[in-house]
């Protein structure tokens, strides 16, 4: 095969690659949590597959074997990544997931420029790494957003929670007033019920 029917060749594969990396590796960011047992189920399923997949590898040679192993490899440790981030269910383990999935697709690109020489590699290998770059900003883009809204709600929770108390505190301070028409026994049974009803001590 000619250079140029290889750098052809590459030049289509890698501008397939976000596409059908994200279908190799299947994107679960937002992946209902899983329990301890799944979780670790995942990580078992994800070494055994990782092992028959690199055992696959083994009738390649050559550049064909190494694109073969980078791709077995990143598939093991991107469903490892992904069991992880679906049992701890933080925006800092999807983030991590994420920046295992930019990591896999860059090394699998890096070895298919192996297939390239002269200044075409160099193009190759600097847009592999634009792409992991990229990949993992975005990826810190999504945990600071996610962080972002976590905070945003326990701030919102606070402030309804302090203006609930606020609220409360002002009707009480209104049932108290009135129970001041009264005396006696009277008084004191309107003081116990706006007591019970504000829930004051």
């Amino acid at each position: 095969m000619s250079k140029t029917m290889i750098a052809l060749f590459v030049a289509g594969s890698l501008g397939l690659a976000g596409p059908a990396a994200a279908q190799m590796y299947g994107s679960k960011t937002n992946a209902t949590p899983i329990s301890k047992d799944a979780y670790d189920m995942a990580v078992k399923n994800a070494d055994t597959q990782g092992k028959m997949d690199k055992e696959a590898c083994s009738s390649r040679s050559g550049n064909a074997k190494d694109i073969c192993l980078a791709e077995a490899n990143g598939k093991q440790k991107v469903a490892k990544a992904d069991a992880e981030a679906a049992y701890k269910n933080t925006p800092a383990a999807r983030e991590d997931a994420r920046m295992t999935r930019a990591e896999a697709t860059h090394s699998v690109a890096k070895e298919q420029c192996d297939e390239l020489s002269g200044n075409s590699k160099d193009v190759c290998v600097k847009e592999a790494d634009a792409a992991l770059v990229k990949g993992k900003a975005d990826a810190k883009v999504d945990r600071v957003t996610a962080d972002t809204h976590q905070d945003a709600a326990t701030k919102q929770a606070d402030a309804r929670n302090e203006a609930n108390a606020d609220k409360r505190d002002a009707d009480f301070k209104v049932a108290i007033e009135k129970c001041d028409a009264l005396a006696g026994t009277a008084k004191d049974t309107c003081v116990s019920n706006a007591k019970a009803q504000y829930g004051k001590s």
